[in-house]
């Protein structure tokens, strides 16, 4: 099993040469040998802590004994090290403790957890959601009860949004909520697929959960959102008696198994005591903030596991020895690394995960500059958002796949410890809004809605950031995929204007398949265009080459789709599938 080693280096310098750190007023004292300690550290605890437990908690998994969850080994001691070490608050309000460092810096930070034990690190993403929907939403009572303790980690929080009948259709939902007398609710109802909705690594569990007031309209118009801790705070702000909720079951799963994913029950004993954050019925706008929040942290987690995947396959490719070189048929046996397809599927790997990671990077520093007061930021922001999460999802399973070919039949044995990765990343395409959803939302909500302002400011600074490309093949590369995203963006708004919304439903997987594919592309030419800066300049202008050449012209075959696939799709009725 190969252990994990954090790209330092390479994070240190995108955040200087390709993001841009400095330019935030919030890290104007974060000089090169801050960012590189703080990284420096978090690489000890990722890779000396929480990567040695990865692969045997992906064996014994969580478990559900006596109405409670079990961590697996070792979890509760990496958590309690975790915590101590003020890991948990590096981005967070420093008026309840946190650290208020950059999203951009915690956001290689939140990647190396993800990377070293991406069962692990759903505990804090999960939390992170939930502090900032208390922070912006809660009243202040709330933020003073909980967000401390959520920030310290010493609390946990979740999301509990989906119910069995309800998937992802929210309008669906039956979780129930009675105002009582003295302002609190009573909550009842089943929520599923709740992760770390018990655990044993804190001494507090602080759930998020959507429900129903009784007078509540109907559809997504009716939803409120309830906090709901597992023990009530006592006037000294310690947990105190239980509440009425507990874990009934824990999903046997695909991958992720580490990390316990529980059905939640609330009410049996005549219902769980809640508060109302926000205002009744405004719960949708609450959900989004942590949705949003956690959907760019789930971009982030493709991006990790990807990258452990890949650090995985190198190990092996390196101490593999089979064949001879294809030159020398009778030459020396030598490592398959030696063998161009092994390299290529090698670059392809790292070419991709740099490419998202400097996308998820971008993604954080533009939260950071609306948080600064950016006036066009934060459309910035809600364009990237789907693209993160789709594509740096659906790039994490095609890597990880790719590291499991390169292992060849010992892949597909899970000793050799490469399948758990793949396993792992496949839910990342689904959980927070399935990959499908995320298309809608970009087509719906970021092109159409928005009337393509978003998308045009972006490609305007693309076009801007090419001029400082002095590699001439690379920047017609990328104005021609600009060029054809814009037609293909222009399409989607002539559709939608003219009330052709199923034409654009239709095709807008590939859309933004094309969109995260391109996008990949600008940050490689920014990467280019810092190349010189590199330890290894050659080494970086070749692999920002390699996406030019190899990834790059996928986002032909999906243009081509969205320009003329609609129709296909749309004339095949549900009733003509035997």
């Amino acid at each position: 099993m190969s252990a994990y080693k954090a790209p330092i280096a390479e994070m240190q310098f995108i955040l200087k040469h390709v993001v841009g750190l400095g330019r935030l007023e919030a890290a104007r004292d974060l000089d090169d040998q801050i960012v590189g300690s703080i990284l420096e550290e978090a690489g000890k605890l990722a890779g000396e802590v929480l990567a040695p437990l990865n692969h045997t908690a992906d064996r014994a998994g969580a478990k559900l004994e006596g109405g409670r969850v079990v961590t697996p080994s070792g979890f509760k001691e990496a958590y309690r090290q975790y915590r101590e070490s003020g890991w948990n608050g590096v981005p967070f309000n420093p008026d309840y403790g946190g650290q208020g460092l950059p999203l951009a810096l915690a956001f290689p930070v939140q990647e190396m957890w993800q990377a070293s034990n991406m069962s692990f690190g759903l505990c804090p993403m999960l939390n992170q959601a939930a502090v900032e929907a208390i922070d912006i939403h809660g009243t202040q009572e709330q933020k003073n009860t909980y967000l401390a303790k959520l920030i310290s980690g010493e609390w946990t929080g979740t999301m509990n949004l989906t119910e069995p009948q309800a998937g992802t259709d929210l309008a669906a939902l039956k979780t129930k909520a009675v105002r009582q007398d003295d302002g609190t609710y009573r909550l009842s109802g089943q929520k599923i697929f709740i992760t770390y909705g018990d655990h044993d690594l804190a001494e507090n569990i602080i759930h998020m959960v959507l429900a129903r007031t009784p007078d509540a309209p109907e559809g997504v118009k009716g939803i409120s959102l309830f906090l709901v801790p597992k023990f009530i705070p006592d006037a000294n702000g310690k947990p105190g008696v239980a509440n009425d909720v507990k874990c009934t079951g824990l999903e046997h799963k695909m991958g992720i198994h580490g990390s316990p994913t529980c059905t939640m029950q609330y009410g049996d004993q005549g219902g769980a005591v809640a508060w109302l954050v926000g205002q009744e019925n405004e719960g949708l706008k609450c959900m989004f903030t942590m949705m949003n929040n956690a959907r760019l942290a789930v971009g982030l987690q493709g991006v990790a596991v990807a990258d452990r995947a890949y650090q995985h396959a190198l190990h092996y490719a390196r101490d593999r020895v089979q064949g001879t070189r294809i030159a020398e048929r009778n030459g020396a046996r030598v490592a398959i690394i030696e063998h161009p397809d092994v390299r290529r599927m090698l670059l392809s790997m790292k070419a991709q995960v740099t490419a998202g990671r400097m996308l998820c990077y971008e993604a954080a520093f533009a939260i950071d500059r609306a948080h600064e007061g950016d006036a066009g930021a934060q459309d910035r922001v809600d364009l990237l958002t789907p693209v993160v999460k789709g594509w740096c999802t659906d790039m994490a399973i095609d890597v990880t796949s790719t590291g499991v070919q390169i292992h060849g039949g010992m892949g597909f044995i899970e000793e050799t410890g490469a399948a758990q990765y793949y396993r792992d990343a496949r839910i990342t395409a689904i959980y927070e809004g399935t990959n499908g959803i995320q298309a809608l939302d970009l087509t719906m909500r970021k092109i159409i809605a928005n009337k393509g302002r978003a998308a045009q400011a972006w490609f305007d600074d693309a076009r801007e950031g090419l001029k400082a490309v002095d590699d001439k093949d690379a920047r017609s590369a990328m104005d021609a995929a600009l060029s054809s995203l814009e037609q293909a963006t222009q399409w989607v708004l002539t559709e939608g204007q003219k009330g052709g919304l199923a034409a654009v439903a239709a095709v807008n997987v590939p859309y933004l398949r094309a969109f995260g594919v391109i996008a990949g592309g600008v940050m490689m030419a920014r990467l280019l265009a810092a190349a010189s800066y590199a330890a290894n300049p050659e080494e970086t202008r070749l692999l920002a080459q390699y996406y030019m050449h190899h990834i790059l012209p996928q986002y032909k075959g999906c243009i081509d789709t969205v320009l003329v696939g609609a129709d296909t799709v749309c004339r095949y009725q549900a009733a003509m599938f035997g």
